[in-house]
Protein backbone atom coordinates (compact mmCIF):
# COMPACT_ATOMS: atom_id res chain seq x y z
CA UNK A 1 0.00 0.00 0.00
CA UNK A 2 2.84 2.41 0.88
CA UNK A 3 4.47 1.67 -2.46
CA UNK A 4 1.23 2.47 -4.32
CA UNK A 5 0.75 5.73 -2.42
CA UNK A 6 4.37 6.72 -3.08
CA UNK A 7 3.95 6.03 -6.78
CA UNK A 8 0.70 7.96 -7.07
CA UNK A 9 1.67 10.79 -4.72
CA UNK A 10 5.43 10.86 -4.08
CA UNK A 11 6.56 12.07 -0.66
CA UNK A 12 8.85 14.63 -2.31
CA UNK A 13 5.74 16.65 -3.24
CA UNK A 14 5.35 17.38 0.46
CA UNK A 15 2.61 17.17 3.08
CA UNK A 16 1.30 20.60 2.15
CA UNK A 17 0.62 19.53 -1.40
CA UNK A 18 -1.28 16.50 -0.10
CA UNK A 19 -3.55 18.79 1.90
CA UNK A 20 -4.01 20.95 -1.20
CA UNK A 21 -4.77 17.91 -3.35
CA UNK A 22 -7.36 16.61 -0.88
CA UNK A 23 -9.03 20.03 -0.73
CA UNK A 24 -9.00 20.29 -4.51
CA UNK A 25 -10.57 16.88 -4.95
CA UNK A 26 -13.37 17.58 -2.46
CA UNK A 27 -14.25 21.01 -3.84
CA UNK A 28 -14.07 19.64 -7.39
CA UNK A 29 -16.64 17.01 -6.45
CA UNK A 30 -18.86 19.79 -5.14
CA UNK A 31 -18.37 21.83 -8.30
CA UNK A 32 -19.25 18.77 -10.39
CA UNK A 33 -22.45 18.29 -8.43
CA UNK A 34 -23.33 21.95 -8.99
CA UNK A 35 -22.42 21.78 -12.71
CA UNK A 36 -25.44 19.53 -13.24
CA UNK A 37 -27.71 20.92 -10.53
CA UNK A 38 -27.42 24.61 -11.48
CA UNK A 39 -28.67 24.34 -15.09
CA UNK A 40 -31.29 21.77 -14.01
CA UNK A 41 -32.63 24.17 -11.39
CA UNK A 42 -32.99 26.98 -13.94
CA UNK A 43 -34.50 24.60 -16.51
CA UNK A 44 -37.04 23.55 -13.88
CA UNK A 45 -38.01 27.14 -13.11
CA UNK A 46 -38.25 28.22 -16.79
CA UNK A 47 -38.18 26.73 -20.31
CA UNK A 48 -37.02 29.94 -21.99
CA UNK A 49 -33.79 29.06 -23.90
CA UNK A 50 -32.40 32.56 -23.39
CA UNK A 51 -32.93 32.38 -19.63
CA UNK A 52 -31.39 28.91 -19.53
CA UNK A 53 -28.35 30.17 -21.42
CA UNK A 54 -28.02 32.80 -18.68
CA UNK A 55 -27.37 29.98 -16.21
CA UNK A 56 -24.18 29.36 -18.18
CA UNK A 57 -23.49 33.09 -18.48
CA UNK A 58 -23.62 33.70 -14.70
CA UNK A 59 -20.92 31.08 -14.32
CA UNK A 60 -18.77 32.56 -17.07
CA UNK A 61 -19.22 36.33 -16.61
CA UNK A 62 -17.71 36.72 -13.08
CA UNK A 63 -14.25 35.45 -14.10
CA UNK A 64 -14.31 37.93 -16.97
CA UNK A 65 -15.30 40.82 -14.70
CA UNK A 66 -13.27 39.99 -11.60
CA UNK A 67 -10.47 37.74 -12.87
CA UNK A 68 -7.86 40.46 -13.34
CA UNK A 69 -8.39 41.94 -9.90
CA UNK A 70 -8.31 38.45 -8.38
CA UNK A 71 -4.87 37.99 -9.97
CA UNK A 72 -3.63 41.26 -8.50
CA UNK A 73 -4.81 40.27 -5.02
CA UNK A 74 -3.19 36.84 -5.32
CA UNK A 75 0.18 38.44 -6.09
CA UNK A 76 -0.27 41.13 -3.43
CA UNK A 77 -1.58 39.26 -0.38
CA UNK A 78 -1.48 35.94 1.48
CA UNK A 79 -2.76 33.46 -1.10
CA UNK A 80 -3.89 30.84 1.41
CA UNK A 81 -5.99 33.43 3.25
CA UNK A 82 -7.64 34.49 -0.01
CA UNK A 83 -8.65 30.87 -0.69
CA UNK A 84 -10.09 30.53 2.82
CA UNK A 85 -12.10 33.77 2.75
CA UNK A 86 -13.44 33.22 -0.78
CA UNK A 87 -14.60 29.70 0.05
CA UNK A 88 -16.26 30.94 3.24
CA UNK A 89 -18.25 33.44 1.16
CA UNK A 90 -19.17 30.65 -1.25
CA UNK A 91 -20.41 28.54 1.66
CA UNK A 92 -22.63 31.38 2.94
CA UNK A 93 -24.18 31.85 -0.52
CA UNK A 94 -24.89 28.13 -0.87
CA UNK A 95 -26.51 28.07 2.56
CA UNK A 96 -28.74 31.03 1.62
CA UNK A 97 -29.77 29.39 -1.68
CA UNK A 98 -30.62 26.15 0.13
CA UNK A 99 -32.73 28.12 2.63
CA UNK A 100 -34.70 29.77 -0.20
CA UNK A 101 -35.36 26.39 -1.76
CA UNK A 102 -36.45 24.79 1.52
CA UNK A 103 -38.91 27.63 2.15
CA UNK A 104 -40.23 27.48 -1.43
CA UNK A 105 -39.36 31.11 -2.15
CA UNK A 106 -36.69 30.57 -4.80
CA UNK A 107 -37.36 32.15 -8.21
CA UNK A 108 -35.46 32.29 -11.48
CA UNK A 109 -34.06 35.70 -10.52
CA UNK A 110 -32.99 34.73 -7.00
CA UNK A 111 -31.47 31.49 -8.26
CA UNK A 112 -29.47 33.34 -10.93
CA UNK A 113 -28.31 35.92 -8.36
CA UNK A 114 -27.16 33.19 -5.97
CA UNK A 115 -25.36 31.31 -8.73
CA UNK A 116 -23.67 34.57 -9.77
CA UNK A 117 -22.46 35.35 -6.24
CA UNK A 118 -21.18 31.79 -5.88
CA UNK A 119 -19.24 32.19 -9.13
CA UNK A 120 -17.73 35.51 -8.03
CA UNK A 121 -16.39 33.93 -4.84
CA UNK A 122 -15.09 31.00 -6.88
CA UNK A 123 -13.08 33.38 -9.11
CA UNK A 124 -10.97 34.57 -6.19
CA UNK A 125 -10.64 31.06 -4.71
CA UNK A 126 -9.60 29.49 -8.02
CA UNK A 127 -7.08 32.16 -8.97
CA UNK A 128 -5.31 31.99 -5.62
CA UNK A 129 -5.45 28.17 -5.57
CA UNK A 130 -3.84 27.97 -9.02
CA UNK A 131 -0.78 29.81 -7.68
CA UNK A 132 -0.19 27.43 -4.76
CA UNK A 133 1.16 24.40 -6.62
CA UNK A 134 4.28 26.10 -8.07
CA UNK A 135 4.98 27.46 -4.56
CA UNK A 136 4.91 23.97 -3.05
CA UNK A 137 6.66 21.72 -5.62
CA UNK A 138 9.70 22.08 -7.85
CA UNK A 139 9.45 22.86 -11.58
CA UNK A 140 10.44 19.29 -12.40
CA UNK A 141 7.51 18.00 -10.33
CA UNK A 142 4.89 20.35 -11.79
CA UNK A 143 3.90 17.80 -14.45
CA UNK A 144 3.09 15.08 -11.91
CA UNK A 145 1.47 17.55 -9.48
CA UNK A 146 -0.77 19.00 -12.20
CA UNK A 147 -1.58 15.52 -13.47
CA UNK A 148 -2.78 14.51 -9.99
CA UNK A 149 -4.83 17.67 -9.67
CA UNK A 150 -6.17 17.11 -13.17
CA UNK A 151 -7.10 13.52 -12.38
CA UNK A 152 -9.15 14.71 -9.42
CA UNK A 153 -10.82 17.33 -11.59
CA UNK A 154 -11.77 14.73 -14.19
CA UNK A 155 -12.85 11.90 -11.92
CA UNK A 156 -14.73 14.04 -9.41
CA UNK A 157 -15.74 17.26 -11.18
CA UNK A 158 -16.62 15.74 -14.53
CA UNK A 159 -17.05 12.01 -13.95
CA UNK A 160 -18.62 11.51 -10.52
CA UNK A 161 -20.01 14.96 -9.75
CA UNK A 162 -22.58 15.55 -12.53
CA UNK A 163 -24.46 12.23 -12.21
CA UNK A 164 -24.44 12.61 -8.42
CA UNK A 165 -25.76 16.14 -8.82
CA UNK A 166 -28.46 15.00 -11.25
CA UNK A 167 -29.43 12.09 -8.98
CA UNK A 168 -29.58 14.33 -5.89
CA UNK A 169 -31.62 16.85 -7.87
CA UNK A 170 -34.08 14.07 -8.67
CA UNK A 171 -34.45 13.32 -4.96
CA UNK A 172 -35.01 16.95 -4.09
CA UNK A 173 -33.93 20.29 -5.57
CA UNK A 174 -32.09 21.31 -2.39
CA UNK A 175 -29.86 18.26 -1.89
CA UNK A 176 -27.15 19.00 -4.51
CA UNK A 177 -26.55 22.47 -3.10
CA UNK A 178 -26.42 21.21 0.49
CA UNK A 179 -23.93 18.59 -0.70
CA UNK A 180 -21.71 21.21 -2.30
CA UNK A 181 -21.91 23.31 0.86
CA UNK A 182 -20.56 20.44 2.98
CA UNK A 183 -17.75 19.75 0.51
CA UNK A 184 -16.71 23.42 0.40
CA UNK A 185 -16.55 23.49 4.22
CA UNK A 186 -14.36 20.37 4.20
CA UNK A 187 -12.09 22.03 1.64
CA UNK A 188 -11.75 25.08 3.89
CA UNK A 189 -10.60 22.90 6.78
CA UNK A 190 -7.96 21.17 4.64
CA UNK A 191 -6.53 24.40 3.14
CA UNK A 192 -6.26 25.87 6.64
CA UNK A 193 -3.57 23.23 7.39
CA UNK A 194 -1.26 24.36 4.56
CA UNK A 195 1.85 26.41 5.28
CA UNK A 196 3.30 28.38 2.38
CA UNK A 197 6.65 30.06 1.72
CA UNK A 198 6.66 33.74 0.69
CA UNK A 199 5.73 34.19 -2.97
CA UNK A 200 8.76 36.32 -3.82
CA UNK A 201 7.21 39.77 -3.77
CA UNK A 202 7.84 42.47 -1.20
CA UNK A 203 4.84 44.31 0.20
CA UNK A 204 4.26 47.57 -1.66
CA UNK A 205 3.38 50.46 0.70
CA UNK A 206 1.56 52.19 -2.17
CA UNK A 207 0.05 49.45 -4.35
CA UNK A 208 -0.92 50.51 -7.87
CA UNK A 209 -3.52 48.15 -9.34
CA UNK A 210 -3.26 49.52 -12.89
CA UNK A 211 0.53 49.25 -12.94
CA UNK A 212 0.36 45.71 -11.58
CA UNK A 213 -2.17 44.69 -14.22
CA UNK A 214 -0.05 46.18 -16.98
CA UNK A 215 2.94 44.16 -15.74
CA UNK A 216 0.90 40.93 -16.01
CA UNK A 217 -0.34 41.72 -19.52
CA UNK A 218 3.12 42.83 -20.68
CA UNK A 219 4.78 39.64 -19.50
CA UNK A 220 2.11 37.50 -21.19
CA UNK A 221 2.47 39.33 -24.50
CA UNK A 222 6.26 38.99 -24.49
CA UNK A 223 6.29 35.22 -23.86
CA UNK A 224 5.51 33.42 -27.13
CA UNK A 225 4.18 30.14 -25.72
CA UNK A 226 1.99 31.67 -23.00
CA UNK A 227 0.75 34.34 -25.43
CA UNK A 228 -0.21 31.73 -28.03
CA UNK A 229 -2.07 29.60 -25.50
CA UNK A 230 -4.04 32.60 -24.24
CA UNK A 231 -4.91 33.72 -27.77
CA UNK A 232 -6.03 30.24 -28.79
CA UNK A 233 -8.26 29.66 -25.78
CA UNK A 234 -9.85 33.10 -26.25
CA UNK A 235 -10.78 32.46 -29.87
CA UNK A 236 -11.95 28.88 -29.48
CA UNK A 237 -14.15 29.63 -26.49
CA UNK A 238 -16.34 31.86 -28.64
CA UNK A 239 -17.49 28.75 -30.46
CA UNK A 240 -17.33 26.37 -27.49
CA UNK A 241 -19.38 28.75 -25.34
CA UNK A 242 -22.09 29.05 -27.98
CA UNK A 243 -22.60 25.29 -28.14
CA UNK A 244 -22.16 24.37 -24.48
CA UNK A 245 -24.42 27.15 -23.15
CA UNK A 246 -27.49 25.21 -24.37
CA UNK A 247 -26.13 21.73 -23.65
CA UNK A 248 -28.84 20.93 -21.10
CA UNK A 249 -31.52 21.66 -23.74
CA UNK A 250 -29.57 19.81 -26.43
CA UNK A 251 -29.43 16.61 -24.41
CA UNK A 252 -33.14 16.83 -23.63
CA UNK A 253 -34.57 17.96 -26.98
CA UNK A 254 -32.18 16.65 -29.66
CA UNK A 255 -30.97 13.52 -27.88
CA UNK A 256 -34.24 12.82 -26.07
CA UNK A 257 -32.59 12.38 -22.66
CA UNK A 258 -33.81 13.52 -19.25
CA UNK A 259 -31.99 15.11 -16.32
CA UNK A 260 -29.88 12.00 -15.74
CA UNK A 261 -28.93 12.01 -19.42
CA UNK A 262 -27.46 15.50 -19.11
CA UNK A 263 -25.29 14.35 -16.22
CA UNK A 264 -24.42 11.16 -18.12
CA UNK A 265 -23.03 13.03 -21.14
CA UNK A 266 -20.85 15.13 -18.87
CA UNK A 267 -19.69 11.95 -17.16
CA UNK A 268 -18.74 10.35 -20.48
CA UNK A 269 -16.60 13.41 -21.17
CA UNK A 270 -14.94 12.79 -17.82
CA UNK A 271 -14.17 9.20 -18.82
CA UNK A 272 -12.52 10.55 -21.94
CA UNK A 273 -10.48 12.84 -19.71
CA UNK A 274 -9.29 9.83 -17.71
CA UNK A 275 -8.19 8.18 -20.94
CA UNK A 276 -6.33 11.37 -21.81
CA UNK A 277 -4.71 11.29 -18.36
CA UNK A 278 -3.39 7.79 -18.92
CA UNK A 279 -2.07 8.53 -22.40
CA UNK A 280 -0.72 12.03 -21.77
CA UNK A 281 2.86 11.09 -20.88
CA UNK A 282 3.24 8.70 -23.81
CA UNK A 283 1.70 11.19 -26.25
CA UNK A 284 3.88 14.14 -25.23
CA UNK A 285 7.01 11.98 -25.56
CA UNK A 286 6.17 11.28 -29.20
CA UNK A 287 4.30 14.38 -30.38
CA UNK A 288 5.45 17.99 -30.15
CA UNK A 289 3.21 20.32 -28.20
CA UNK A 290 2.59 22.45 -31.28
CA UNK A 291 1.38 19.42 -33.24
CA UNK A 292 -0.66 18.33 -30.24
CA UNK A 293 -2.42 21.68 -30.16
CA UNK A 294 -3.21 21.43 -33.87
CA UNK A 295 -4.65 17.93 -33.53
CA UNK A 296 -6.71 19.02 -30.52
CA UNK A 297 -8.31 21.93 -32.32
CA UNK A 298 -9.21 19.72 -35.29
CA UNK A 299 -10.89 17.32 -32.84
CA UNK A 300 -12.80 20.20 -31.26
CA UNK A 301 -13.98 21.45 -34.65
CA UNK A 302 -15.38 18.09 -35.68
CA UNK A 303 -16.90 17.59 -32.22
CA UNK A 304 -19.28 20.46 -32.96
CA UNK A 305 -20.12 19.07 -36.40
CA UNK A 306 -20.85 15.60 -35.04
CA UNK A 307 -23.13 16.91 -32.29
CA UNK A 308 -24.98 19.15 -34.73
CA UNK A 309 -25.74 16.19 -37.01
CA UNK A 310 -26.58 13.39 -34.60
CA UNK A 311 -29.79 12.59 -32.74
CA UNK A 312 -28.35 9.37 -31.30
CA UNK A 313 -27.26 9.35 -27.64
CA UNK A 314 -24.80 6.57 -28.51
CA UNK A 315 -23.07 8.61 -31.21
CA UNK A 316 -23.10 11.72 -29.02
CA UNK A 317 -21.60 9.68 -26.18
CA UNK A 318 -18.70 8.60 -28.39
CA UNK A 319 -18.10 12.20 -29.41
CA UNK A 320 -18.09 13.35 -25.78
CA UNK A 321 -15.59 10.60 -24.95
CA UNK A 322 -13.08 11.84 -27.54
CA UNK A 323 -13.69 15.46 -26.64
CA UNK A 324 -13.05 14.73 -22.96
CA UNK A 325 -9.60 13.32 -23.75
CA UNK A 326 -8.79 16.35 -25.89
CA UNK A 327 -9.93 18.78 -23.17
CA UNK A 328 -7.69 17.20 -20.52
CA UNK A 329 -4.63 17.10 -22.78
CA UNK A 330 -5.11 20.71 -23.79
CA UNK A 331 -5.73 21.91 -20.24
CA UNK A 332 -2.78 20.08 -18.68
CA UNK A 333 -0.42 21.33 -21.38
CA UNK A 334 -1.60 24.90 -20.96
CA UNK A 335 -1.27 24.92 -17.15
CA UNK A 336 2.16 23.27 -17.09
CA UNK A 337 3.66 25.53 -19.78
CA UNK A 338 2.38 28.60 -17.95
CA UNK A 339 3.48 27.55 -14.45
CA UNK A 340 6.97 26.60 -15.60
CA UNK A 341 7.48 29.85 -17.43
CA UNK A 342 5.92 32.45 -15.12
CA UNK A 343 7.91 33.91 -12.18
CA UNK A 344 6.37 33.24 -8.75
CA UNK A 345 5.50 36.90 -8.12
CA UNK A 346 3.52 37.07 -11.40
CA UNK A 347 1.62 33.75 -11.21
CA UNK A 348 -1.64 35.36 -10.10
CA UNK A 349 -1.70 38.12 -12.71
CA UNK A 350 -0.58 36.02 -15.69
CA UNK A 351 -3.04 33.34 -14.61
CA UNK A 352 -5.77 35.98 -14.48
CA UNK A 353 -4.94 37.11 -18.04
CA UNK A 354 -5.45 33.51 -19.15
CA UNK A 355 -8.72 33.41 -17.18
CA UNK A 356 -9.94 36.55 -18.94
CA UNK A 357 -9.23 34.94 -22.30
CA UNK A 358 -11.08 31.80 -21.26
CA UNK A 359 -14.22 33.54 -20.05
CA UNK A 360 -14.37 36.41 -22.54
CA UNK A 361 -14.88 33.78 -25.22
CA UNK A 362 -17.40 31.84 -23.12
CA UNK A 363 -19.49 34.90 -22.23
CA UNK A 364 -19.78 36.14 -25.81
CA UNK A 365 -20.32 32.60 -27.04
CA UNK A 366 -23.10 31.90 -24.53
CA UNK A 367 -25.02 34.97 -25.65
CA UNK A 368 -24.69 33.89 -29.28
CA UNK A 369 -25.78 30.36 -28.40
CA UNK A 370 -28.87 31.56 -26.53
CA UNK A 371 -29.99 33.77 -29.43
CA UNK A 372 -29.38 31.07 -32.06
CA UNK A 373 -31.24 28.41 -30.05
CA UNK A 374 -34.16 30.78 -29.50
CA UNK A 375 -34.51 31.82 -33.14
CA UNK A 376 -33.68 28.49 -34.81
CA UNK A 377 -33.10 25.27 -32.86
CA UNK A 378 -30.84 23.74 -30.19
CA UNK A 379 -28.64 22.42 -33.02
CA UNK A 380 -27.98 25.91 -34.42
CA UNK A 381 -25.27 26.84 -31.86
CA UNK A 382 -23.38 23.66 -32.76
CA UNK A 383 -23.48 24.52 -36.48
CA UNK A 384 -22.17 27.98 -35.63
CA UNK A 385 -19.43 26.42 -33.47
CA UNK A 386 -18.34 24.11 -36.28
CA UNK A 387 -18.13 26.87 -38.89
CA UNK A 388 -16.35 29.29 -36.57
CA UNK A 389 -13.87 26.67 -35.32
CA UNK A 390 -12.97 25.66 -38.86
CA UNK A 391 -12.13 29.26 -39.71
CA UNK A 392 -10.11 29.73 -36.51
CA UNK A 393 -8.06 26.57 -37.09
CA UNK A 394 -6.89 27.97 -40.41
CA UNK A 395 -6.07 31.38 -38.91
CA UNK A 396 -4.19 29.97 -35.88
CA UNK A 397 -2.43 27.10 -37.64
CA UNK A 398 1.03 28.70 -37.81
CA UNK A 399 0.81 30.40 -34.40
CA UNK A 400 0.42 27.05 -32.63
CA UNK A 401 4.01 26.08 -33.41
CA UNK A 402 5.22 28.76 -30.98
CA UNK A 403 4.49 26.31 -28.17
CA UNK A 404 7.71 24.44 -27.37
CA UNK A 405 8.77 21.70 -24.95
CA UNK A 406 11.24 23.97 -23.18
CA UNK A 407 10.46 27.10 -21.19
Amino acid sequence: MITVVEKVLPARLGTGFRWLLASSWLTNLGDGVAAAAGPLLIATLTRDPLMISLSALVGWAPPLLFGLYAGVLSDRHDRRRIVLVANMVRAVVLAALAALMVTGTVTVVTALVALTLRSIAEVFADNATSTLTPMMVTKDDLVIANARLGTGFITLNQLAGPPIGAALFGLGFTWPFVGQLLLVVAGIVLVSRIKLPPHGRQADPKPDTVRELIAGFSWTIRHAAVRTLALTILIFNFTFGAAWSVLVLYTQEQLGLGAMGFGLMTTIGGIGGLIGTGLYGAITRRVSLGALMRIGLIIETFTHLGLALTHSPWVAGGIFLVFGAHAFIWGTTSVTVRQRAVPAELQGRVGSVNTICVYAGLVVGSLIGGVLATRFSVAAPFWFAFAGSAVFVVLLWRQLMHIAHDD
